[in-house]
């Protein structure tokens, strides 16, 4: 017990040396990061010179620093999910533990392309509907912090929302949930992707709400063929 409580206290401390490490990379360049964030709002106001405004001493700061560890979350995730797998793997069989690091590669993939989705599909109209609402009435002074909370919010947990369908492989493949399990839960992802995009999204608008409910469903049903397939080749493997 004792040395399994030290390899877990090894494994920690490289994922917090490899956070650390990403998060100083991604403070030395947080301007061009700023600068990739900002753009769509920029885009969107048909702006060029458009600038966010900040209303408080620390307030840059703090966000700068938000900006730096999200940046280094993304940076040492491989470490982070390496390390996670490494820690589990002596309890796994070697087939299973093949599985896991097959996983790897195939979830930053869908880490990334979910941020993908996120800053070229789903904000550019979320922030449309939010920079033009009301135009009449007041002009928009957007605060950075705002700004860059919201964006660094629809970015992060639409990457987490892309690992959907491989999590269910995995699950499947491992035995631990069959394809019958996921596709009797069908109903309640239909109604759990739309509470989980109104929690994603900074609007209250239905249609950006759909943009992310929709992909959610779909990645949902995929995850389902994955499941089925992986569960073919249990039993082709079992046999």
């Amino acid at each position: 017990m004792g040395e399994h409580f030290r390899e877990l206290r090894t494994r920690l401390l490289i994922c917090v040396v490899a956070l650390l490490i990403g998060a100083a990379v991604a403070f030395y360049f947080y301007l061009d990061i700023f600068e990739f964030l900002i753009r769509p709002a920029r885009e969107v106001a048909g702006d060029d010179g458009f600038r966010p405004i900040y209303t408080e001493v620390t307030e840059l700061l703090g966000t700068t620093v938000r900006v730096s560890l999200l940046g280094g979350f993304v940076l040492a995730l491989p470490v982070i999910l390496y390390n996670a797998i490494r820690f589990v793997a002596p309890g796994l069989t070697p087939r299973e533990r093949r599985i896991l690091f097959s996983f790897l590669p195939a979830a930053l993939l869908a880490f990334v392309g979910g941020m993908a989705f996120g800053y070229f599909v789903m904000i550019p109209p979320a922030l449309k509907f939010l920079l033009t609402f009301g135009g009449d009435v007041a002009e928009p002074l957007i605060r950075i912090s705002n700004l860059i909370s919201i964006m660094l919010r629809l970015l992060f947990w639409l990457g987490i929302s892309f690992e959907t369908p491989l999590v269910m492989y995995v699950l499947a493949i491992l035995g631990i949930v069959r394809a019958g399990g996921f596709a009797r839960f069908r109903r309640l992802w239909l109604v759990a992707s739309f509470v989980i995009a109104a929690a994603i999204t900074p609007t209250i608008d239905p249609v950006n709400q759909a943009i992310v409910a929709g992909p959610l469903i779909i990645l949902y049903e995929l995850g389902i063929l994955l499941a089925r397939f992986a569960g073919r080749r249990r039993s082709a493997s079992t046999a």
